[in-house]
């Protein structure tokens, strides 16, 4: 296992590598940020070939990236075009709330994907099983945004019970989540997730509940929260493990959405407004990151394949 971790380790460097290469060609697609400091009515051209050779951007793309390379293997993100603050700075104050609002939905969601899953698997067949389906593929179908708008016109504006936007209430001291703002974003990111999930650990189950030794331990008196909680479930977990691993990922892009809609202040509600400004410093910096918690996510969803089953074995 060690020998694995380290080669899957340094083959995500290079991926890596490849990865930024390709996000700051496709980032220099969207326009240069002196295009917009040009409309401007007081603003000449000589004030902007100042600005573009101060930020390096009067020179070729492949010299921009590399410049952009060497800051960061110093341990520099750069500093934004829009505000002058540093992007570790910016990334670092918007991360908190990303994080919060992505694993309060990831946990929600898989609690009512494994609960709704075994549940269906245990009723195969039966209505309530169907109901159960039928709501996982409405979740899965309904868009983000058209659910986070329903939510707000229901219980923002039409009941009063809960607030739209933001994460906590104006003039509060602190820094911390109120849990009345968080629970609106929090069920349109687990809606769309458990949703997907319900179906995967529901055919996980079926196949495992049909193999012998679970009939033979039920023939031997085990109890039947014992046969399912800890012989069915742990056996498939396999799939739920990958399907974990692939909603990880996801939910730093399917946030981006949902903080723009509730303006959350997270990496999501930074990133828009980076793409808007063509801020390329930050725009890369939380490429770079989304792009290391999707190597990490699979390695680690790796590493628990063989935690869960000890038969898997990795050369």
């Amino acid at each position: 296992m060690t020998k694995y971790i380290v080669k899957r380790v340094l083959i995500a460097v290079v991926v890596l590598l490849g990865i930024t290469v390709v996000d700051f060609w496709i980032m220099t697609l969207i326009g240069n940020p002196i295009e917009i400091m040009s409309g401007g009515p007081k603003v000449s051209k000589v004030m902007l070939q100042r600005r573009a050779e101060t930020l390096g951007l009067d020179k070729p793309i492949i010299v921009q990236y590399f410049s952009w390379l060497g800051q960061v293997l110093h341990g520099n993100l750069g500093y934004s075009y829009k505000d002058y603050q540093p992007v570790s700075a910016q990334i670092a104050s918007h991360l908190g709330p990303t994080l919060i609002l992505t694993g309060s939905a990831l946990v929600l969601s898989m609690l009512i994907a494994i609960f709704g899953g075994i549940y269906s698997a245990l009723h195969p067949h039966k209505k309530s099983d169907y109901t159960i389906v039928t709501l996982s593929f409405l979740g899965q179908s309904i868009p983000g945004f058209f659910l986070a708008l329903i939510l707000i016109y229901l219980f923002s504006v039409k009941l009063g019970w809960l607030p739209s936007n933001g994460m906590r209430e104006l003039g509060t001291a602190g820094n911390g989540v109120q849990l009345r703002y968080l629970i609106l974003p929090c069920i349109v990111l687990a809606v769309s997730m458990a949703g997907r999930n319900i179906r995967y650990i529901r055919s996980a189950m079926l196949e495992i509940l049909n193999k012998d030794y679970l009939r033979t331990a039920k023939g031997k008196g085990i109890g039947r929260r014992m046969v399912i909680y800890k012989h069915a479930l742990r056996n498939a977990l396999i799939p739920i493990i990958t399907v974990i691993g692939m909603e990880i990922p996801g939910l730093f892009g399917g946030s981006i959405i949902v903080e723009q809609v509730f303006s959350w202040p997270g990496l999501g509600l930074l990133t828009m407004n980076a793409v808007l400004a063509r801020d390329y410093p930050v725009i890369m910096g939380v490429c770079l990151l989304s792009a290391v918690v999707v190597l990490a996510a699979n390695l680690v969803t790796d590493i628990l394949y063989a935690v869960a089953d000890p038969t898997v074995r990795y050369e």
